[in-house]
């Protein structure tokens, strides 16, 4: 299982599903596990769900990034 790509398409889905985002907010583990539909060791999923999150925050980061450079 390549983690890197696995993480690139949960972001996708949580961007695209409101419900997949509520989901994964409430609780990653479950809401990982059923994406990938997999039960998976404890510390994989640790791994990415701390990914998932990490590549949320810096698309966040770059979408702002991207509506200030509207206004220079």
């Amino acid at each position: 299982m390549d983690i890197k790509e696995k993480i690139e398409e949960i972001v996708e889905k949580i961007k695209k599903n409101p419900e997949i985002k509520k989901d994964f907010e409430k609780d990653p583990v479950k809401a990982i596990e059923k994406l990938l539909g997999v039960d998976l060791p404890d510390d994989i999923v640790e791994k990415v769900i701390d990914g998932v999150k990490a590549k949320i925050a810096v698309d966040s980061v770059a979408d702002i990034a991207g509506k200030l450079k509207k206004f220079f």
